[in-house]
């Protein structure tokens, strides 16, 4: 397990920080100045030390050189914690000698492949470069989203995707997937970056059924107020590229490729209930799972029809 140091004043921020990679199965130590954090540092010897710039007495580009100076920390990746830079802040930040820095407010995606990132490399920058690798990617939505907006009121959509998106997202930390994107109903999940795993596909399918059986209840409280919904989902198997997007002051992490688009076309497939995977998907899950045939589907933007199955649930173990 990883010890990552925190160095940090402001309380709100060491929290959030705390409770994410807490969540993500790191190991913490805090410190509220730099000069803790510097005599903690040595007395523990880290694996990445996240550094505020902005701390009360000794700031963070002044602790940096102390740890560098030191050989017990000299070689500890540091990344700092900063406010919005503009580029030629980032530079000076870089030309200190940090190994990487992580911009408040905190994206979640890019924060944890950046502390990933320095932990495996001993650079936080390398990781947000475009890179390819193979992800399983788990794409829902609603069946009957449409209709609901149509004649619900906007508060009453506000509170349906809030009760979601809250049980949703509990579901992706639980399963170690990696948010892409919330947009409305649709929700994106990708497996195996920013952080490597040993069985992506399987951990994907196993998020899928996941949502698929904490839906029902949700849709039970609107069914009683007159409104029919149903969880679909499609799951898929392929190389992409990733990596970080957008402009200064909202930069986001993403993954490109034919693989996230076969998965949205699998969910659009997918009645209300059923988890839609493709062949590769299959391949890798098919002695775990209880699933049958469907297809070759026609999907839209595919010009190849698409072999499908429809997984039911994971096999009891023997």
């Amino acid at each position: 397990m990883s010890l990552i140091l925190i160095v940090e004043d402001n309380e709100k921020n060491m929290k959030l920080v705390r409770d994410i990679l807490q969540a993500k199965g790191y190991e913490i130590a805090e410190a509220g100045t730099a000069e803790d954090g510097i005599k903690l540092a040595l007395e523990r010897v880290p694996d990445l030390v996240l550094m505020d710039i902005q701390l009360p007495g000794m700031n963070g580009m002044e602790a940096l050189k102390v740890l560098r100076a030191e050989p017990k920390t000299a070689k500890v990746p540091v990344v700092a914690i900063t406010a919005s830079v503009m580029t030629q802040d980032r530079q000076q930040i870089m030309d200190t000698g940090f190994d990487g820095f992580i911009e408040k407010p905190i994206n979640l995606k890019l924060f944890l492949s950046t502390v990933q990132a320095a932990i495996t490399n001993g650079g936080g920058e390398e990781l947000l470069k475009t890179h390819r690798r193979e992800i399983s990617v788990v794409f829902i939505d609603l069946r009957g989203f449409t209709a609901f907006t149509d004649r619900a009121e906007p508060e009453e959509v506000m509170e349906l995707l809030r009760a979601y998106h809250a049980d949703m997202g509990r579901i992706i930390l639980e399963h170690g997937g990696t948010l892409e994107r919330f947009a409305g109903d649709a929700i994106m999940v990708f497996f195996n970056d920013p952080v490597p795993m040993e069985k992506p596909a399987e951990n994907a399918v196993r998020m899928a059924l996941a949502m698929r059986d904490a839906f029902p209840p949700i849709a039970e409280t609107w069914s009683k107020r007159g409104y029919d919904l149903g969880l679909g989902c499609g799951v898929a198997q392929g190389y992409a590229t990733l990596g970080a997007i957008g402009f200064e002051g909202r930069w986001d992490y993403a993954a490109i490729g034919n693989v996230t688009n076969l998965a949205a076309r699998l969910c659009s497939e997918a009645v209300g209930g059923k988890v839609l995977v493709d062949r590769k998907i299959m391949a890798k899950v098919e002695g775990l799972v209880e699933a049958e045939p469907v297809g070759p589907l026609n999907l839209k933007g595919i010009a190849q029809p698409v072999p499908a199955f429809s997984v039911t649930g994971f096999r009891a173990a023997s």
